[in-house]
C-alpha cells in the first residue's frame, strides 16, 4: 500500500474536503481524487461520501483511518530512529515575544523529549522559519495552525490600588486611570478600541512591547496592564488580577507550519500540541 496514498486520505479525512487536502498537500485536487479513488478500488468499497460543502467519511472511511494514522506514524518512527545515529534534525522555531517562560519552557521539553535528535533554533517570528509560535491572528494563510493555549486577558493593577477592592471593573471604572500599554498586543488594541466607543479617557505612562516589563511596571505602582491570565501572574502577591464585565479578549495560540514541513516534525509538534493543551486550561 503507498504511504503517499495514506497521507492523501488522511489529508482529506482531516480536513473533509478535497480542496483542503490539496492545499494541505501542497498537489493538485485531481492528484488527491485520483488517489483516494485508487485506495477505494484497492479496499473494494467507498471510504467517502461526497457532499456540496466536502466529504464525509463512511464506515470504512472511518475504519480505515486509525490503522493509516498508525502505519504513518510508525513510517515516521523509523525514519526517526535512523535519524537518531546520525545527523541531528533542525529545527528553526520563530516565538512571538510575551509567551510565558514557565509554560514555553514545558511545551519547549516536551518537544525535545519527543525528538531525541532535534537541533532547535529559537528566532524572532519574522524571521525565516520551519515553524512558528503565534496568535491565531498572526497564522498565513498557507499554514497548519495547531492550536495550544486559549489565553483570556485580564486588568492588572497593583496591591493596594482602590480599584483592586472591586471583584469585577468596568471599562467607566478606568477613566484616567494611568495605563501601561503593549505594542503589537492584540488584546491591548481590542481594549483601546472598546475604551474609544465608551468614550473613555485613560492617562497611558508607558508604551512597552513585553509582557514581562508591563508586568514589573504594574507591581511598581505605575499603573493598570492588560496582561493574559497565567498561573504564574496569579501567585504574584505585588498585583491582583481583575475581570472587565463588559470587555473580554481572548487570544488563541499555537504552533504554525507549513505542509512542507518534515512528516517527523509535523507529527512531532502535533503530538506535543495536543499534550500541552489538555495540561494548561485557562479559569473559566
Amino acid at each position: 500500500m503507498d504511504l503517499r496514498i495514506l497521507r492523501y486520505f488522511l489529508a482529506t479525512y482531516e480536513t473533509g474536503s478535497v480542496s483542503a487536502a490539496s492545499r494541505r498537500c501542497f498537489v493538485a485536487q485531481p492528484s488527491i481524487s485520483a488517489a483516494i479513488a485508487q485506495l477505494e478500488d484497492e479496499l473494494g468499497m467507498p471510504l467517502f461520501v461526497r457532499h456540496s460543502k466536502g466529504v464525509r467519511p463512511t464506515d470504512a472511511g472511518q475504519r480505515l483511518y486509525p490503522l493509516a494514522a498508525r502505519l504513518i506514524a510508525d513510517s515516521e518512527a523509523i525514519v526517526s530512529s535512523f535519524n537518531r545515529s546520525g545527523r541531528p534534525l533542525p529545527l528553526r522555531l520563530g516565538l512571538m515575544r510575551s509567551l510565558g517562560a514557565e509554560r514555553m519552557s514545558n511545551w519547549l521539553k516536551r518537544l525535545m523529549e519527543r525528538i531525541e535528535n532535534l537541533e532547535l533554533t529559537l528566532v524572532n517570528p519574522e524571521e525565516a522559519s520551519d515553524a512558528r509560535i503565534v496568535t491565531a491572528g498572526m497564522r498565513q494563510p498557507h499554514e497548519i495552525f495547531e492550536p495550544i493555549w486559549n489565553d483570556r486577558y485580564r486588568l492588572a493593577l497593583p496591591s493596594g490600588h482602590p480599584l483592586s477592592l472591586k471583584e469585577r471593573l468596568t471599562l467607566s471604572d478606568l477613566e484616567e486611570q494611568p495605563f501601561i500599554l503593549r505594542a503589537h498586543c492584540e488584546a491591548t488594541e481590542a481594549l483601546r478600541l472598546a475604551l474609544i466607543h465608551q468614550g473613555v479617557t485613560i492617562a497611558p505612562r508607558a508604551h512597552l512591547r513585553t509582557i514581562e516589563y508591563s508586568l514589573a511596571l504594574v507591581a511598581a505602582g505605575i499603573g493598570l496592564a492588560l496582561v493574559p491570565d497565567w498561573p504564574e501572574t496569579r501567585r504574584r502577591l505585588d498585583m491582583v488580577l481583575r475581570p472587565l464585565v463588559d470587555f473580554q479578549s481572548d487570544i488563541q495560540i499555537g504552533v504554525a507550519y507549513s505542509t512542507e514541513l518534515s512528516g517527523t516534525l509535523q507529527n512531532a509538534l502535533k503530538e506535543v500540541c495536543e499534550q500541552v493543551a489538555d495540561t494548561f486550561t485557562n479559569p473559566k
